[in-house]
């Protein structure tokens, strides 16, 4: 079942699309949907793909149809933003798509540089975001940090972990249609969006990073990520990835990285420090590396009083 509304249409084709996948978030969407309001470009629409709200989300959306070229669709839930997304790709009239979750954030200038990028000759731009974590915060010091990726970048991104937040990205619209878009696979839920920016990065090297922080990553709860999850997510990863592109089935420091913290969340603390030794035996950045060292003391601090 799928229902839909769409402010009349202008006559000239917008050069982006921006795709807003979103589930309950009528606390939120109206700040995500007023930075696009407050875009110092106008050539884009928006499409707002609901998985299944219960809370009163359309009708915020709503206040926004004189405002925005929008679109809204809602349907049954899915449980992730995979499918959403994939309508949107559906929708989408642009050249460029632009991804957006409705609990974040872009700057005024956020579409316009990226589309800088993009007619000189980027496929894919991206950028750091500022984290916040309270309605009240004002000031922004802490980030989702990417990096500058290298060619071959599926090699670059595999070894290094994922380094493109899903906020921050603008792309070919082809380009997604030709790798059909993200998974719907449920144990990539959390990840499908690393797992298309590698399947991306077999089509194309231009991938560019934007300097500057153009957008804001709600830290403030109701995040899908979990621990299990999280696990559940690595596994599917080693199984897509692992056998054919790491030789010897030797994952990357980071997998081990991030396997440890998550048995440790859930307290685990033998798995935990198997993992977090594997990681530290390797090549972390230095911002993981001293977090890796206290976890594995910690683990085996706990793994020792277990035996007691």
């Amino acid at each position: 079942m799928l229902h839909g509304t769409r402010k009349v249409q202008p006559a000239r084709t917008p050069r982006v699309s921006v795709i807003v996948p979103t589930y309950n978030r009528a606390a939120e969407i109206g700040r995500c949907l007023e930075s696009l309001v407050k875009q110092t470009i106008a050539d884009f629409e928006v499409i707002v793909c609901d998985d299944g709200s219960t809370d009163g989300t359309a009708d915020v959306v709503t206040t926004f149809r004189d405002r925005l070229d929008l679109t809204f669709h809602w349907s049954e839930n899915f449980g992730g933003p995979a499918r959403p997304r994939n309508l949107g790709l559906e929708l989408a009239r642009g050249d460029y798509v632009a991804f957006l979750d409705s609990d974040d954030w872009w700057t005024p200038h956020k579409l316009a540089r990226s589309l800088q990028r993009l007619e000189t000759g980027a496929d894919v731009v991206y950028h750091d975001l500022y984290r916040v974590h309270s309605v009240q915060q004002r000031l922004y010091w802490r980030r989702v940090r990417t990096r500058r990726l290298v060619a071959p970048v599926f090699r670059d991104l595999l070894q290094g972990g994922n380094a493109v937040p899903n906020s921050s990205v603008v792309v070919r619209r082809e380009l997604m249609r030709k790798i059909s878009g993200f998974s719907e696979d449920r144990t990539l839920i959390a990840w499908e969006d690393y797992d298309a920016w590698l399947r991306l990065s077999r089509l194309t090297d231009r991938f560019e990073r934007l300097r500057m922080p153009l957008g804001y990553y709600w830290e403030g709860g109701n995040n899908i990520s979990s621990p299990l999850r999280l696990l559940a997510n690595l596994e599917r990863f080693r199984e897509l990835y692992g056998a054919a592109d790491f030789p010897g089935g030797q994952m990357p420091s980071w997998y081990d990285y991030s396997m440890g913290l998550a048995y440790y969340q859930l307290g685990a603390h033998a798995d935990a420090l198997a993992h977090l030794r594997r990681a530290l035996s390797g090549h972390l950045p230095i911002r993981q590396l001293a977090k890796a060292w206290r976890t594995a003391m910690l683990s085996s601090l706990h793994s020792s009083a277990g035996r007691r």
